[in-house]
């Protein structure tokens, strides 16, 4: 077997994730975060819409982590997304980091919005 090592270009991956954290790219983040190739930063969860609709355009698919648990997103949050033309993806944190990370490594214009579990 032949393993090769991972090359990310601008977007970071997610090393971890634990009770009200994340890690990305070695720097601990609390709470929910926004992670993309233009930076991470905090996201305060679904009704922190405006810094989602602010992909539209740059990325092709967000994936929202709903926690430990997948739950439901508001409807008109799912719609407002989709109208900006951005592909949403809703599964819990764990999930969605794992997911998240491939894309990433397939070069794929991706972002992910996720609530620590």
């Amino acid at each position: 077997m032949r393993l090769n090592e991972v090359t990310f270009t601008d977007a970071k991956p997610v090393d971890g994730y634990g009770p009200g954290f994340f890690r990305i790219a070695g720097e601990v983040q609390q709470g929910g975060i926004l992670t993309s190739g233009a930076g991470t930063q905090l996201w305060n969860g679904f009704d922190d819409r405006e810094a989602l609709l602010q992909l539209a355009g740059k990325m092709d698919v967000v994936f929202i982590g709903t926690g430990a648990e997948i739950c439901h997103i508001p409807a008109d949050l799912r719609q407002a997304l989709e109208t900006a033309g951005l592909g949403v993806e809703v599964m819990n944190s764990p999930a969605a980091c794992r997911t998240y990370n491939v894309l990433l490594s397939e070069g794929r214009r991706i972002a992910l919005a996720a609530l620590p579990t």
